[in-house]
């Protein structure tokens, strides 16, 4: 049976002590699904949430990390990095990083083996924007992102790998794609798996939706058969909306 998965991406929001604060609300809630939680803070803070979150079972996650090993990157975090606060899973390929930092497919394919080859466990994101939704080419823009970055990969990695579709036009914006959107991209994402590795691994992969996931509309999406879970923004930054996104399953 595939995991269900919901996991806070913070962003470039919070300092410490608004981290601590979070974190300390989190860790008081009661879960009631049986979904993995997982939290992203900053870079600067993960050392502190793994310290805050001793005795939970909330993953503590990385927003983002270099796909080299060392090195003349000023700014910039490696996998080994990660490990050594103890981070076991990373997102990559955020609709934003591709955006804003310029991220290709090229470097995401690198940045994904580095992952792999640190035992890094994947949240790999990609999504279309509006203009390609309106045009109908929504499919081929997702179809094209899912293969560029993974489809080098041996089918054996996809154990550690968990998809994230990110309607980019839903995104900050307050509009949602309806979960028949949803669901109809998610099948879509499943089938092209398929095709490429097989019936069985596509039916063992997550799939997690993220785009402006709320309480109120978390239950109908995670009740579509190919939504396996959330990948939060907003919501994450508050502990009762991200607790009733958990329990919507």
């Amino acid at each position: 049976m595939r995991k269900q998965i919901v996991a806070g991406n913070w962003k470039m929001n919070n300092d410490l002590p608004q981290t601590e604060s979070l974190l300390a609300e989190l860790k008081a809630k009661k879960q009631t699904s049986n979904a993995e939680v997982m939290v992203a803070p900053t870079f600067t803070n993960l050392h502190h949430a793994f310290t805050a979150l001793k005795g939970s079972k909330i993953e503590v996650i990385a927003q983002n990390m270099h796909f080299a090993a060392n090195g003349a990157y000023t700014g910039e975090i490696s996998a080994s990095m990660l490990k050594s606060v103890g981070v076991k899973t990373v997102i990559l390929g955020h609709s934003e990083r591709r955006e804003y930092f310029n991220e290709t497919d090229e470097i995401l394919a690198k940045k994904v083996d580095a992952a792999l080859a640190n035992n890094l466990r994947v949240i790999f994101c990609f999504g279309e924007v509006l203009a390609d939704r309106k045009s109908g080419n929504h499919e081929n823009v997702v179809g094209s992102q899912i293969k560029n970055g993974l489809f080098h990969l041996e089918a054996s990695a996809f154990k550690n790998i968990v998809l994230a579709y990110e309607p980019v036009w839903a995104i900050g914006t307050g509009e949602t794609a309806s979960p028949e959107q949803a669901q109809d991209m998610h099948a879509f994402i499943r089938k092209t798996l398929s095709n490429k590795y097989g019936a069985d691994l596509a039916n063992s992969v997550s799939i997690l939706y993220g785009g402006s996931v709320k309480p109120n509309n978390a239950q109908e999406i995670f009740g579509k058969p190919d939504v396996d879970g959330g990948l939060i923004g907003g919501a994450a930054l508050n502990a009762d909306d991200f607790f009733a996104i958990v329990n919507a399953f």
